[in-house]
């Protein structure tokens, strides 16, 4: 009921004031689309940005067009992950947030979702903001390290 209500809220804001621009600063059309192996993206590099992934303007921008599945993208990018020691990690989606005006949605309007991390002896959970409108290069967040494959 409240995502229904927010939503509806944004798209009221969207049209009648025309032109809102979008907060999201590190959107890349140009980033290379992920390279799939088993059930986790391919990542290569590793983000010296520590507001990559942990704030709302600067999230994670996995781009789901052409799957059919809009959450598939963030379950393979999360399994690509693990703690800053090679620490095998959980993940929860917490929650929507953030609206935001996006050419790639049919409404005109994107969420981020909110991703809680945990790993056994991490002491805090860690949050990440994963975009599936907006494209961007994949990095591993500052603090994580990727999986073995």
């Amino acid at each position: 009921m409240k995502k229904t209500v927010l939503f509806i809220a944004l798209l009221l804001i969207i049209t009648s004031c025309g032109s809102i621009k979008s907060s999201i600063k590190n959107v890349d059309n140009t980033a290379p689309m992920p390279v799939l192996k088993n059930d986790a993206f391919v990542i290569t590099a590793y983000s010296k940005d520590k507001k990559y992934g942990y704030n709302k303007d600067y999230p994670i921008n996995i781009f789901f067009r052409g799957t059919r599945n809009d959450t598939i993208n963030q379950k393979y990018f999360l399994n690509a992950l693990a703690g800053p020691k090679g620490e095998k990690i959980t993940y929860t989606k917490l929650e929507n947030c953030c609206p935001f005006p996006t050419k790639n949605s049919d409404t005109g309007a994107g969420f981020l979702d909110v991703y809680e991390l945990k790993w056994e002896g991490l002491k805090k959970p860690i949050i990440l903001y994963l975009d599936i409108y907006e494209r961007g290069q994949l990095m591993v967040p500052v603090g994580l390290g990727l999986k073995k494959q």
